[in-house]
């Protein structure tokens, strides 16, 4: 092949990130202490409808800080879905609580709701609700469900930032809520992340945990561990600079996902993503798409037949509760998970960023057209 490839995710930087980035450098402001980060968090908390935003260093970052501000620790369980990031149990392990995993639905990839209740237990104290690559969790029976037991939710909005339930921002559900900016988001810092709450106790909490759990009164002196997590001004004024054009990056990511859906719609063997439900409009964060498992083509297969023809791809989420290094770890998990084990055997994404370009979908889509024509005809 002599074109050039075509990666799974590229980022469009078109906005004032420069001018913004200029500003810190000759004004010296380059650390956390910088006014970017203030702002950043000011107007990415005014946007989602939250009243407390806290900057951190990358997506991870913020979910630890997360979990560990709602002390959770030995002895209690949290309630994950199976079918996300490795990401979402790291301090769930670390703080000696037990995940507990959950199944997924097939059509929009977020956590089967209809399996958490029996799952419940005296020692359940958290819900992670993790929206998945497009359409949100449909959040209310799991509101229900938390104020029933009175049990906290958080909401992981890492792929979903610019999303609405019903006629509400994603982010703006439960007791915390965590953001990634990482360069495949909606909007982008390189890294970054941030948490989002209105309780102001644990709005401070965070804030303390992500710089060290320095003392107000003797820095020094630290009564607990907390973590370097901060976000840089450089990071942040590139965000703030991404979020003035946020609308222009959710029209875009509607108008690829459209266009694939018109490109691929006469391939059976395939299914593509939902447009919408009753409580969404998919924002096609990433494109996926699944193989008919009666193909007799693997998801790894058709992404190195891809690969081939010059197209980057991304697998599915490997399912956490087979992942090895849960071997080391307590954990238990609903009876049924197989619609996440089948999604990773036969999903994947496509190219998708913010960055493609009209040819390159058309490239995208007459090489899937290629490829599958053999197994379909």
């Amino acid at each position: 092949m002599t074109r050039d490839f075509i990666p799974v995710n590229t980022p469009l930087l078109q906005g004032k990130e420069s001018l913004y980035l200029q500003d810190c450098i000759e004004t010296g402001w380059i650390s956390s202490e910088g006014g970017y980060v203030s702002a950043f968090e000011e107007n990415v908390a005014r946007y989602v409808g939250r009243k407390y935003a806290i900057a951190v260093s990358n997506g991870t970052a913020a979910l630890d800080v997360a979990v560990a501000s709602l002390n959770i620790g030995p002895g209690d369980e949290v309630i994950i879905p199976s079918f996300t990031i490795i990401s979402c149990i790291h301090q769930v392990l670390r703080s000696g609580a037990t995940p507990v995993f959950v199944d997924c639905f097939p059509d929009t990839f977020n956590i089967n709701s209809f399996q958490i209740e029996s799952l419940i237990t005296p020692r359940t104290k958290a819900i992670i609700a993790v929206h998945i690559y497009g359409l949100p969790v449909d959040l209310n029976p799991i509101l229900e469900i938390c104020n029933s037991y009175g049990i906290h939710l958080i909401e992981d909005t890492a792929e979903m930032l610019g999303q609405k339930y019903y006629e509400r921002r994603c982010g703006s559900f439960g007791d915390i809520s965590t953001l990634s900016f990482y360069p495949n988001k909606i909007i982008t810092t390189g890294e970054g992340g941030m948490i989002l709450t209105d309780d102001p106790g644990i709005a401070e909490r965070c804030r303390s945990l992500r710089n060290l759990c320095f003392s107000e009164s003797n820095r020094f002196v630290h009564t607990e561990l907390g973590w370097n997590y901060r976000m840089s001004n450089l990071q942040a004024a590139v965000g703030l600079a991404q979020l003035e054009k946020i609308d222009t990056a959710l029209d875009r990511k509607r108008y690829i996902g459209a266009t694939y859906d018109q490109l691929l719609s006469d391939i059976p063997a395939i299914k593509l993503p939902v447009a919408s439900t009753s409580y969404a409009s998919n924002i096609y964060w990433v494109y996926p798409v699944v193989l008919d498992s009666n193909l007799g083509l693997s998801a790894k297969e058709f992404a190195a037949s891809l690969k081939r023809h010059g197209i980057g791809t991304r697998p599915f989420f490997y399912p956490l509760h087979l992942q090895p290094v849960l071997s080391n770890y307590e954990s238990r998990h609903s009876t049924d998970l197989t619609t996440c084990e089948s999604l990773h055997e036969y999903g994947l994404y496509i190219p998708s960023g913010l960055g493609l370009d009209d040819h390159q979908i058309s490239i995208v889509s007459e090489s899937i057209h290629l490829i599958l024509e053999p197994y379909i005809s």
